[in-house]
C-alpha cells in the first residue's frame, strides 16, 4: 500500500491532507492519524485527485477486502459521503473527473462488506445504506445501480445488518425485482444498441472498458456488468426471501414468469439467477402455492432438471418440494412426472447421491391416491413405468447369473438387429428392434443400456419424434453419469428442434467438451456441425436478445406509421421475415472458428469462445 503513487514525492506535493503522502508516512499511529483525518478531509475539499484516490482504494479493497484498517478509521462515512454529493449536486458531479466517483465510492463499501460482518455493522453506522438506495433508485444510470445493488446485497446477507437493509424493506424489493425484470432493456438500449460512438457515455466506457479502446469490448463488458446487475438484484431478492420477508411482494405472478426466463448463462456462470430465487420461493408455503399456478414456470423448471446446466439439480429440487406439499402436488404432477421419470435412474447430480431413488420415492407417494386423481393418460402410463420399473428390479434380483446372462444374450441380438435395420434406413423397425432390447436387458448392465437408449434417440431424431429423443437421450446420461457423448449431441439436436436453444446450448458444450477429452491429438479439430449449432444458439440465447428483438420490432412499427401516416395490422409471417433480414443485416452474426476454437481450460463446461470470466 505504501507504494499507491511512487510517482510523486512527498518533498513536491503541496496538497493538504494528500492522501498519497500520508501512505508513505512510516509511523504507524501518525499514520493511522493522518488516513483518518484525510476520509474527513476528502468530501469537503474540491480537487482533481479524487478520482485518482477513490480508484487506489477501490483497489485496495478488492485486493485486500479483509484489512480492517481503512473500514476503522472511517472509510465508509467518506464513501457515503461522497455518494450524497454526487447525488444531490449536479454541478460538482460534472466537474472534472468527479462523475466516477459516486461508481468507486459504492464498489469500495460493497468489497469491503463482502466477507466480514463486522464490517458491515460499521458501514450501517456510518450511514452508507440510504445514499446507496438513492443510488439503487436510477440517480445517476444503471452502472452506478450495479455496485449499489451489490453493496445492498452484502448488508442484506448478514443478521446484524439485515435489519437495517429491511427498514426500506418494500421499497428495495420493489427496486430489486424492477430492476431484475427490465436492466437488461435499459442497458440495450442506453448502450449496447447506441450505433454511434458518441451516444455512449464516456466515462460508462472508461469503466467497463478501463481504457482498453473498442466497441466489441465495451459490449463484451455491458453484456457482463448487465448480467451482473440482474443477478445481484436476485441475490438482494434472495436475502428477503430466505427470511421469508416479502414473499408476497416477490410472488407477483408476472415477476415469476420473468424469473424462469432469467439465466446467467457463461456470461455469469457462477450465479443461478432465476432459479437460485424460485428454489428459496419453494421453500415457503406462498412461495410454493404461487409457483404451482404458472404453467409455463413448472415447464421451466422441467427443461432444467433434464438438461445439462450447472443448475439443474435446482430445477429438480423445485419440482421434488411442490410434489412433496399435498397442496401444489397435484397442480403440477402432471407436468413434472414427464421430465422426472427420465431421471429415475440417476445416481449423483449436483453432488446430491441417491437422486433417482429420491424422484422415486416421491413420485410415488400415496400411488394409489394420485393414479385415481391423474386425468392425462401419458403421466398414468408414467407412473405406471416408474411402479413396473422397482417392481423389475425386485424380479432381477431373484434371478440367477444364468437367466441374467440369457436376457442379455438376447438384449445384444435385439440391438443387432436393430443396427442392421437402422443402416438399411429402416428406421422405424430399428425403433422396434431397441424398444424390445431394452424390454429384456437386465437393468444392472447400465452401459448396454446406455447405448441402447441413445441408438433409439437417433432413430426418433430421424422419425422428428423431438419428445422421445430427449426422453431416451437423457436416460442415456443418467445411466452413464453425463459421459455418452453421443447423447448430449443427440439430445441437443432435439432440444434444437423443439426451439429450447439454452437446453441445445449446453448440450452442445458438453458434446464438445467430450470431444476434447477423448482426443488424443494434440490440434483438436471442432466438427463443423457443432460449430455451427454453437454458433446458432449462441445467437439465440444472447443476453439481450430479446431487448433487440423488441427494439426491432418497435422501429419497425414506427417506419410504417411514418410511411402512410396510419397503424397498420402487420401479417406475422412477414413482420417475422422483415425482422431476421434487417437483423442479419445489421448484426454481426456470431462464427466460430474450427480450429483454435477450443483451449484446455477447467470446470463443468468451460468454452472459451462461449464464456467469459466474471469481473
Amino acid at each position: 500500500m505504501a507504494n499507491i503513487r511512487s510517482e510523486r514525492s512527498c518533498e513536491t506535493c503541496n496538497t493538504p491532507y494528500c492522501f498519497f503522502c500520508t501512505m508513505k508516512e512510516s509511523n504507524p499511529s501518525l499514520r493511522k492519524a493522518k488516513i483518518a483525518n484525510c476520509f474527513k478531509q476528502i468530501p469537503l475539499i474540491d480537487n482533481q485527485e479524487h478520482v485518482l484516490i477513490l480508484s487506489s482504494l477501490w483497489k485496495i479493497a478488492m485486493a485486500h477486502p479483509n484489512d480492517p484498517e481503512f473500514p476503522s478509521l472511517g472509510i465508509f462515512r467518506c464513501m457515503a459521503t461522497l455518494i450524497n454529493r454526487g447525488i444531490n449536486d449536479k454541478d460538482w458531479l460534472n466537474k472534472d473527473q468527479n462523475i466516477y466517483i459516486p461508481y468507486y465510492a459504492a464498489h469500495i463499501i460493497g468489497s469491503y462488506t463482502m466477507n466480514k460482518p463486522e464490517f458491515a455493522i460499521k458501514a450501517v453506522k456510518s450511514g452508507v445504506i440510504p445514499p446507496l438506495i438513492e443510488l439503487l433508485r436510477g440517480k445517476i444510470s444503471w452502472v452506478e445501480q450495479r455496485v449499489a445493488v451489490r453493496a445492498l446485497g452484502h448488508l442484506a446477507s448478514y443478521d446484524a445488518s439485515f435489519h437495517s437493509v429491511a427498514e426500506h424493506e418494500e421499497e428495495v424489493v420493489n427496486l430489486a425485482m424492477e430492476i431484475a425484470s427490465t436492466c437488461l432493456e435499459v442497458v440495450y438500449v442506453e448502450f449496447v444498441g447506441a450505433k454511434e460512438k458518441k451516444s455512449r457515455l464516456k466515462y460508462q466506457r472508461d469503466l467497463l472498458t478501463r481504457g482498453v479502446e473498442g466497441v466489441e469490448m465495451e459490449n463484451q463488458k455491458a453484456e457482463e456488468w448487465a448480467s451482473q446487475l440482474q443477478c445481484w438484484s436476485l441475490y438482494l431478492l434472495n436475502c428477503f426471501a430466505s427470511k421469508e420477508k416479502s414473499v408476497n411482494l416477490i410472488c407477483r405472478q408476472n415477476f415469476l414468469k420473468d424469473l424462469s426466463e432469467m439465466w446467467g448463462g457463461f456470461v455469469n456462470h457462477s450465479s443461478p439467477a432465476g432459479v437460485g430465487l424460485i428454489r428459496i420461493l419453494c421453500y415457503s408455503k406462498i412461495g410454493r402455492k404461487s409457483i404451482s399456478e404458472l404453467k409455463g414456470v413448472i415447464l421451466s423448471l422441467g427443461n432444467l432438471s433434464r438438461s445439462s446446466d450447472d443448475w439443474q439439480y435446482m430445477g429438480i429440487d423445485c419440482l421434488l418440494l411442490l410434489l412433496r406439499d399435498p397442496n401444489t402436488r397435484y397442480k403440477i404432477i402432471e407436468i413434472a412426472a414427464i421430465f422426472l421419470m427420465d431421471l429415475i435412474e440417476s445416481r449423483r447430480i449436483g453432488g446430491r447421491s441417491n437422486v433417482g431413488e429420491t424422484i422415486i420415492r416421491t413420485l410415488l407417494l400415496g400411488y394409489k391416491i394420485t393414479k385415481s386423481k391423474i386425468k392425462d393418460v401419458r403421466v398414468e402410463r408414467a407412473l405406471e413405468e416408474i411402479w413396473g420399473f422397482g417392481e423389475r428390479r425386485k424380479r432381477e434380483k431373484m434371478m440367477s447369473e444364468e437367466q441374467l446372462h440369457e436376457k442379455k444374450v438376447l438384449a445384444s441380438l435385439l440391438k443387432q438387429q436393430g443396427k442392421q435395420s437402422f443402416l438399411s434406413g429402416e428406421v422405424e423397425e430399428a425403433l422396434i428392434k431397441y424398444t424390445e432390447a431394452l424390454e429384456i436387458c437386465p437393468l444392472k448392465l447400465r452401459k448396454e443400456r446406455t447405448v441402447i437408449y441413445s441408438n433409439r434417440a437417433q432413430c426418433s431424431l430421424l422419425l422428428s419424434d423431438s419428445d422421445s429423443a430427449i426422453r431416451d437421450a437423457t436416460r442415456a446420461l443418467c445411466l452413464s453419469g453425463n459421459s455418452h457423448v453421443k447423447s448430449f449431441w443427440r439430445r441437443s439436436q432435439a432440444y434444437d428442434m423443439k426451439g429450447l436453444a439454452k437446453e441445445s446450448l449446453t448440450d452442445c458444450v458438453m458434446f464438445i467438451n467430450g470431444c476434447i477429452k477423448s482426443e488424443s491429438r494434440k490440434r483438436i479439430k471442432v466438427p463443423y456441425y457443432a460449430a455451427r449449432m454453437i454458433s446458432k444458439q449462441m445467437e439465440a440465447t444472447w443476453l439481450f436478445a430479446a431487448a433487440r428483438s423488441k427494439t426491432i420490432n418497435v422501429l419497425l412499427h414506427n417506419k410504417v406509421k411514418e410511411s402512410d401516416g396510419r397503424e397498420k395490422i402487420w401479417n406475422e409471417e412477414r413482420q417475422y421475415d422483415d425482422m431476421m433480414r434487417i437483423m442479419k443485416e445489421k448484426k454481426d452474426m456470431t462464427t466460430i472458428i474450427e480450429e483454435p476454437l477450443i483451449q484446455k481450460c477447467d470446470g463443468r463446461r468451460k468454452l472459451s469462445s462461449c464464456r467469459r470470466g466474471k469481473v
